[in-house]
């Protein structure tokens, strides 16, 4: 494999990975509950899909916590 004759300065590789970056989530807003979600993918909040009930979403009680004296 061929190697490099000579360095490569600093500016010369930080142009190069100037196109390195995260690009954010595409988020859709659900029909059903109208919070953000990614889209093609089951509401996390309410539980719904294309317009139809997929799957429960059980919402978690809060643990009682004893009062200290």
């Amino acid at each position: 494999m061929p190697l490099p004759k000579r360095r490569h300065s600093k500016t010369r590789g930080r142009k190069r990975r100037t196109h390195w970056k995260l690009s954010s989530p595409n988020l859709a807003v659900c029909p059903q509950c109208k919070q953000p979600k990614l889209a093609h993918r089951i509401c996390p909040i309410c539980g719904y899909y294309s317009g139809k009930l997929v799957m429960e979403i059980k919402v978690k009680e809060k643990k009682k916590t004893p009062k200290q004296k």
